[in-house]
């Protein structure tokens, strides 16, 4: 089960940076976050005040405003920031590629902010994990010309906005049921995304076809797909778990960037996915060995490992 997660997570969490590539095209980027979350939004508070009420129970006022700011942070912030880059000429490869960064920034903080164990192992995992990323970001942005340098800072913005939300989540005293969090997330999004286009005047959609495709693409495989199995893979499997996942958009992205837009697919982009797969197995397997020991009655590692699920 837990490796049919991850590759779910990875292929829908990747398919987020193809469709904001769909509707770029068509619409800028405030008005396709607009539609993508304003529907989406109305659909599942109507679940929510009626199915989904056991979802709410047990959580207060506090518990809620945590979500708020976890779905400003990982929606919001980090949405936008993807779909302006791309706006402005990045391609969906490279955005992902900047964005896989995240891993080795968020290992490096969960020692000292969470108390969260890394082994030498995991350690060595992340930082393969971070050469795939830099291969394939080099060999990505080469190709692509005509594009301001400022450009590219701005996926950096939105992985730092995803980093912070992953820690505020993970140090909640209160276990959110996933759909829970993606209503508040998703309502939090859809009233931030709804003010930033009446503002700019773009909150009318196009009428093109593509553009409402692009708008249901993202909802069920990047919503409900991506997003969701985000939050329920790190309840799983840990931060570094995830961590180590993430590393895998970057390769998986410019493959499906290649085929659907033509976009650079080069030898070193290819040495970039196996150094993404090699991090991804060095830090499954440390894990496994972990468990095992735990479970054989071994010694728990030195320092406290606190599952971000708490």
């Amino acid at each position: 089960m837990n490796i049919l997660l991850s590759l779910g997570f990875v292929l829908t969490w990747s398919s987020g940076f193809i469709g904001a590539k769909l509707g770029a095209g068509e619409a800028s980027a405030v008005t396709t976050l607009m539609w993508r979350f304003l529907p989406l939004a109305l659909v599942l508070g109507a679940v929510a005040a009626t199915a989904g009420r056991r979802w709410w129970r047990g959580l207060t006022s506090r518990d809620i405003g945590r979500q708020i700011v976890v779905g400003a942070l990982s929606q919001s912030g980090y949405l936008l920031t993807v779909y302006y880059a791309i706006q402005l000429g990045v391609s969906s490869g490279t955005t992902a590629l900047i964005d896989g960064t995240q891993p080795l920034v968020a290992g490096a903080l969960a020692g000292p902010l969470l108390r969260q164990y890394v082994s030498a192992r995991q350690w060595l995992g992340l930082c393969l994990g971070a050469a795939g990323v830099v291969v394939v970001t080099t060999a990505d942005a080469a190709a692509v010309s005509g594009v301001a340098g400022w450009a590219y800072l701005i996926p950096f913005l939105g992985m730092l906005a995803l980093v912070a939300a992953t820690f505020v989540e993970s140090r909640s005293p209160t276990r959110v049921e996933p759909m829970a969090a993606l209503t508040v997330h998703c309502a939090t999004s859809a009233v931030v995304f709804t003010v930033l286009a009446v503002a700019a005047g773009g909150a009318a959609p196009p009428t093109a076809p593509s553009f409402w495709l692009a708008i249901a693409w993202l909802v069920g495989l990047s919503t409900f797909g991506g997003y969701g199995l985000y939050w329920i893979v790190l309840r799983r499997r840990g931060l570094t778990q995830v961590n180590a996942l993430m590393f895998l958009m970057a390769p998986v992205t410019a493959v499906w960037g290649a085929l659907m837009f033509d976009e650079p697919f080069s030898v070193r982009t290819a040495l970039g996915l196996a150094l993404g797969l090699t991090a991804v197995v060095v830090v499954r397997g440390s894990g496994t060995r972990q468990r095992q020991t735990v479970e054989a009655g071994g010694a728990a590692p030195s320092r406290p490992r606190h599952s971000p699920s708490r």
